[in-house]
């Protein structure tokens, strides 16, 4: 794409295996096991004013996926911390992403590849926010995917792994392909799930209502809204949301390290009016994450 700085190709610094390297130079080679079979997981994370959000949750969250696929990430969650913010630190972001990453390495090529090596990389680049007060309360737009979240038992859904979204990807070059800017996921029993990268939410008369978390990740972000949706005295309501249930829905908005708080104004045939409690939760966030 024409004047994108492509992501091999920068300035800065990124921390690989403990060392701080020159950011072109830090690279994997063709014949890596997570670019073949998928045994990566990662994390995404905001910096605001130069700390992360929540840094040690998304540290521990790394951990946690890296064992559930098998792979015991070499860091502790505060070494991945302090890596962190060496990183922040080594390439001066004020506003920006992080992308912690840990994979298997090459040494055995195959399925079975017990004895590669785990490699972890953090990067992070500027990103100040997608969008303007105003952008944001005009909502966005999705349609519904044909890609379903996938039942627990077929796929390792409670962990952040690369090869869950490639769904994802599917789903939202098809949607934006179609004019709208993400796509709703429903899970293997045709309940609504989540959009391809960030946790959803509805306002019926007042309360605030979310899927349950049982066949995708349970996200910071989703989890810091619930928390300040209950410090404002609205009711939280986790449970089955099913499709047709979105026709009664007021309000709808998406939450996620990317998306923090976006109000969505249709999905399919449904249609919200970005409102009240959408704005104070966006308001509510961003004075969190600033504090």
């Amino acid at each position: 794409m024409a004047g994108v700085l492509p992501f091999d190709d920068r300035d800065g610094f990124i921390w690989f295996d403990g060392t701080l390297l020159p950011w072109r130079d830090a690279k994997v080679h063709v014949l890596t096991h997570g670019l073949h079979y998928g045994s990566c997981v990662f994390e995404g994370e905001r910096v605001y004013g130069g700390k992360v959000f929540k840094l040690t949750e998304h540290s521990e969250r790394l951990v946690k996926s890296g064992e559930i696929l098998g792979m015991k990430v070499p860091y502790s969650a505060a070494e991945i911390d302090a890596a962190t913010d060496a990183t922040i630190k080594a390439n001066g972001i004020v506003d920006g992403y992080v992308r912690p990453v840990a994979w298997r390495g090459s040494e055995m090529m195959g399925v079975a590849a017990q004895a590669n090596r785990i490699h972890v990389a953090i990067a992070v680049w500027s990103w100040p926010s997608y969008w303007s007060p105003e952008a944001r309360m005009r909502g966005i737009r999705l349609n519904i995917s044909e890609w379903k979240r996938p039942h627990p038992e077929t796929a390792p859904t409670s962990s952040k792994a690369a090869g869950l979204y490639m769904i994802c990807t599917i789903s939202k070059h098809k949607a934006e392909g179609l004019g709208f800017e993400d796509s709703l996921m429903l899970d293997w029993r045709g309940q609504v799930a989540e959009a391809t990268g960030a946790n959803i939410f509805f306002v019926y008369d007042g309360e605030l209502h979310t899927p349950t978390p049982d066949c995708f990740l349970n996200g910071i972000t989703r989890q810091t809204v619930i928390e300040l949706a209950k410090k404002r005295g609205i009711k939280v309501v986790e449970r089955a949301i099913f499709p047709e249930e979105m026709a009664k829905a007021t309000e709808c908005f998406l939450t996620g390290t990317a998306a923090e708080v976006t109000p969505v104004r249709e999905i399919g045939p449904y249609a919200f009016t970005p409102g009240d409690i959408s704005q104070r939760l966006i308001a509510d966030y961003e004075a969190l994450v600033r504090a």
